[in-house]
């Protein structure tokens, strides 16, 4: 990974508990923010989870750490670290109410949330950063959506502050976005129409997140999101899962996402139809049963050998 310019003055960290008022794991909750094991802005080192993010107030390093009792004991660098710090119980989802779920519409569901009771749906509260990310892996697979993103964010984006394990980035500002140069967007992979969609979207990136954080309910934000040329019900959803938090987006349109489903409560494939009737006895809490789902541990077998995309970057 390329490294810019030093690290920034560390200074003194920002530290908080956190104590749950409810059973928590934290990697299952945090981690689904991360895009692949070589993201730039989120790492594991041993005990500690290290995320980086462009706050409304600049650039922040949070490090998490789970203690034997339970808490979060969190620190925060750099001059957004008093509202990461802020930001962190959201974060690890303590706004997530899973209080009057009922999983016992299927024995697998329900036996998910009895194993899995700290499973939670955190949520960043960073929308433009979740929208720019959920473009990039549009139509792609993840492999080549995640060096897209490691790519970009390295290049175009701000070196971390703080004692991080390795170096690490925040993504650019949503100007930043803006300014990307198309080679740059053709080097890390990306195809042009996902690279117009996320330049246009930074035209307004500002009215867009206001937007959707101020909008009333999933609807409301899904409309928001839709409504921007290049953005359908996929990438509005993978948006809203984690920047909000929602407890009900489904991707659909998704590659694998209805065959998942569909096998776990089935036996076997289904479309997204088929998908959205076998999640409907859970309208409201869909995105929480995808997550059992996933923590499960049941997956549909491999059919096939892997894709290996052709990269066009050299052409």
């Amino acid at each position: 990974m390329e490294t810019r310019g030093p690290r920034p003055d560390d200074g003194r960290p920002i530290e908080t508990v956190y104590r749950p008022r409810h059973p928590l794991d934290l990697r299952g909750t945090v981690l689904p923010q991360r895009r692949g094991a070589g993201d730039p802005t989120m790492t594991v080192d041993g005990a500690v989870i290290w995320r980086v993010s462009r706050t409304p107030d600049g650039v922040a390093t949070l490090a998490l750490r789970e203690t034997t009792a339970g808490e979060i004991r969190g620190a925060a660098w750099g001059p957004g670290a008093r509202w990461a710090i802020t930001q962190l119980p959201a974060l690890c989802g303590a706004g997530d109410d899973a209080s009057e779920f009922d999983g016992s519409p299927h024995p697998l569901i329900a036996d998910a949330h009895r194993r899995h009771p700290g499973l939670r749906l955190g949520r960043t509260d960073l929308v433009f950063d979740a929208l720019a990310g959920a473009i990039m892996e549009q139509k792609v697979t993840g492999m080549q959506a995640f060096g897209a993103w490691r790519r970009i964010v390295v290049w175009h984006g701000e070196r971390a502050p703080g004692p991080t394990p390795r170096p690490m980035f925040a993504p650019p500002t949503i100007d930043g976005w803006r300014h990307v140069p198309s080679w740059a967007w053709h080097r890390a992979g990306l195809e042009p129409p996902q690279a117009r969609a996320i330049v246009e979207a930074a035209r307004r990136g500002d009215a867009i997140a206001r937007a959707v954080a101020g909008a009333p309910d999933g609807e409301a934000r899904d409309r928001v999101l839709i409504a921007l040329r290049g953005v359908g019900p996929w990438t509005s959803a993978e948006t809203r899962i984690r920047a909000l938090g929602d407890p009900d987006a489904v991707s659909v349109g998704d590659f694998h996402l209805a065959h998942e489903v569909g096998y776990a409560l089935t036996g076997h494939r289904v479309d997204d139809d088929g998908m959205l009737r076998l999640l409907a006895p859970w309208a409201g809490q869909r995105q929480r049963v995808i997550r059992l789902i996933y923590a499960s541990g049941v997956h549909e077998p491999r059919r096939g050998p892997r894709l290996h995309p052709e990269d066009h970057r050299a052409r």
